[in-house]
């Protein structure tokens, strides 16, 4: 597939200007119709900034991860830096005192005179390559955070450069070198794996770097680049978003998960944000450049007609179907449906997922992020976290704006994302995910035919996500990590003789390697087969003919010729419960994972004794307070604790996580039936 979406958008405009759809410092209008109460809360997160000190980045720091695989202790010290720069910002744009002024110096030039802007994981020169020792200074690699740093720094400069020149020409003289050095001069004349070629798969980075790339071009004044300069920049970056859109099918579903959105999604927004803020439209002689993202659409089309502007691209049904993705995954209570590294608590929505909903004139996301964002902390409405300058004021613009939605976003309807064999299911009580699809999916996990349950917002049956990211994350030796392997997802394991139940993951690690295991593989061709969805669109939930379901054969995902097949059928019966029935031929002995939050309790009714009889191995398992299941099928289950204590983890699961593991009986049927 070659998509040329965005190519054929570019196409229809001519010329690039500047993009400038944020006011600088000396735009007081624009700046003193934010509320008094968004502009007390920006001067707060400001004052407390001038009280935190600068961090130290040294060599020594940056060494740290190739010698023992830890990115956390350059990223405690690199990334301060960037989020109290940025609340300093905001803080004197509001203000407009100078009182900041001082400080935001200090933070820039230490950002400018930082040896490197990449991140000690990101400083390979091919995808997945050997990283260096120390950076390269003379062969700059545009990684995420370079991009990102350049970003920063430079919209730092133009939303300042009133108040800057009247202190020197030269801070941003030096700016505009460095981004000349590690930004411009760099995405011209170099190719980056995530640029794309049209046969590699891409990822977020695609679209992340390019919309930080655009941000730094893009707010150049206006005389720094020609028209046909800055084209020559946006036509580069419309190709790597096609290439990027080439990686989704037409439903929209994204591969890497919920907690990418803000990175997948969102940052093709921002492509198309800047792109249309930047370019003029060439068939009807309007210019783009002065609609806004949320009121130029006001006046777009329906999906599918024709539009001879920028703009029409947010009619495109890929387009719109990207947007709503988020909607779809979303639970309850802070919960997502997650696979793959995402995690369960995916984040909170801001003003970039309301913007993107205006954009493409769907109500539902744009009432859903506002109402989402209503409920987060005052840290969380800032996005504090945040180190894109960008973002800030995309979310400072339409702050009071959100603060102001209400309505009801509303249950969204079952949905099936064929591209990733993902199925989502829901009633007024359940919550039900289960996945096909094949093992390489972007920051994959061994997980096809696993599924997650939530009842009543809360997790009953989950998926762990990922822990902090090391060195190993990204290796040859991923799948020794135990949240990646396919043993502690809601999966079968396969034992020989040689094997001992008690002893499967007890040492993730060794279990990869030990024969006598027989687990899921990562690739392609480790895939579900036989996959058939049939999804209900019947609301009455009480009605027992209204039945979402997912059926597959996993077999091919272990690779193993003695497992020959394994039947997984998922189902929600809505206004009832969950119903998942396995059938498995093979000659291997089958145990089935089961992962909870809260702690199981095991009821042994009765033991398998004959297929014929009624009933046979009857286990009924109590998951705390929130519900039970009822299991036919199983010889035996046991119960095993897993502490969480990576920082990463403890996010979603607060305490230990639970794995019961059933071993199915000699019938070589399972049924489990939650409520």
């Amino acid at each position: 597939m070659n998509r040329t979406i965005v190519q054929h958008y570019v196409d229809v405009t001519s010329g690039c200007g500047i993009y400038s759809e944020y006011p600088d410092i000396s735009d007081r209008d624009k700046w003193e119709r934010l509320s008094d109460k968004l502009k007390n809360k920006l001067i707060k997160a400001g004052e407390e900034a001038l009280n935190e000190p600068w961090t130290q980045l040294l060599i020594s720091d940056f060494m740290e991860f190739k010698k023992s695989g830890n990115r956390v202790r350059f990223e405690d010290k690199f990334f301060p830096r960037r989020r109290k720069l940025n609340s300093l910002v905001m803080a004197e744009c509001v203000e407009n005192k100078g009182r900041f002024l001082g400080d935001i110096l200090d933070g820039l030039y230490l950002i400018l005179e930082e040896t490197t802007w990449c991140l000690p994981p990101h400083t390979s020169y091919v995808r997945d390559g050997v990283q260096e020792v120390v950076p390269d200074v003379t062969r700059p690699i545009i990684d995420l955070f370079d991009a990102e740093s350049g970003a920063e720094v430079a919209f730092a400069e133009y939303v300042l450069r009133p108040v800057l020149k009247d202190i020197s020409p030269f801070i941003s003289t030096y700016v505009n070198e460095r981004l000349k050095e590690r930004i411009f001069t760099p995405y011209l004349e170099q190719h980056f794996w995530w640029m794309g070629n049209g046969k590699e798969p891409m990822c977020n980075w695609t679209v992340w770097c390019t919309q930080n790339v655009l941000i730094s071009v893009l707010t150049r004044p206006e005389d720094f680049f020609s028209e046909k300069e800055r084209r020559v920049f946006i036509e580069k970056a419309a190709k790597s978003c096609d290439y990027f859109l080439d990686e989704y099918g037409e439903d929209g579903g994204c591969d890497e998960g919920a907690q990418y959105y803000s990175h997948a999604a969102l940052c093709l927004f921002g492509c198309l944000e800047l792109m249309r803020g930047a370019l003029k439209n060439s068939k009807t002689g309007t210019d783009d450049r002065n609609r806004s993202c949320e009121d130029g659409m006001e006046s777009g089309i329906e999906s599918g007609a024709e539009d001879y502007s920028f703009n029409g691209i947010f009619s495109d049904k890929l387009i719109r179907n990207v947007a709503n993705y988020i909607v779809k995954m979303y639970v309850g209570n802070g919960y997502y449906v997650n696979f793959a590294d995402c995690s369960a608590m995916a984040g909170g929505r801001t003003a970039r997922e309301y913007l993107f909903g205006k954009a493409t004139k769907d109500k539902v996301l744009s009432t859903f992020a506002a109402l989402d964002f209503q409920k987060q902390s005052e840290d969380g409405q800032l996005v504090s976290e945040e180190i894109n300058l960008f973002y800030h004021f995309i979310q400072a613009f339409a702050y009071d704006e959100m603060m102001n939605v209400s309505g009801e976003a509303g249950i969204p309807e079952d949905a099936f994302f064929e591209s990733v064999g993902l199925m989502v299911a829901r009633d007024g009580v359940y919550t039900l995910a289960a996945k096909a699809g094949d093992n390489a999916d972007s920051h994959n996990h061994n997980d096809v035919g696993s599924f997650t349950i939530y009842k009543d917002g809360k997790p009953l049956v989950i998926d762990l996500g990922v822990g902090t990211y090391t060195q190993k994350t990204f290796s040859d030796r991923r799948y020794e990590i135990w949240t990646m392997q396919s043993q502690f997802h809601n999966l079968p394991t396969f034992i020989d003789e040689m094997g001992n139940i008690d002893e499967l993951g007890n040492d993730a690690a060794k279990d990869v390697y030990n024969k006598a295991y027989v687990m899921e593989h990562d690739g392609e061709k480790y895939s579900a087969g036989y996959v058939n969805c049939i999804l209900c669109s019947n609301l009455d939930y009480n009605s027992d003919k209204c039945v979402s379901s997912l059926s597959m054969d996993i077999a091919d995902a272990y690779g193993d010729e003695r497992i020959r097949s394994y039947k997984r059928t998922v189902s929600l019966i809505k206004g009832q419960g969950v119903c998942v029935e396995d059938s498995y031929d093979g000659d291997l002995k089958a145990v089935v994972s089961l992962m909870t939050y809260d702690k199981p309790e095991i009821e042994v009714i009765s033991t398998s004794e004959s297929c014929e009889k009624s009933g046979e191995g009857k286990i009924l398992v109590r998951i705390g307070n929130l519900g039970f299941a009822e299991i036919t099928g199983a010889e035996s289950a046991t119960v095993k604790a897993y502490p969480v204590t990576d920082e990463r983890l403890s996010i979603a699961w607060k305490h230990e996580v639970y794995r019961v593991l059933f071993e199915l009986g000699h019938c070589n049927k399972l049924e489990m039936k939650f409520r």
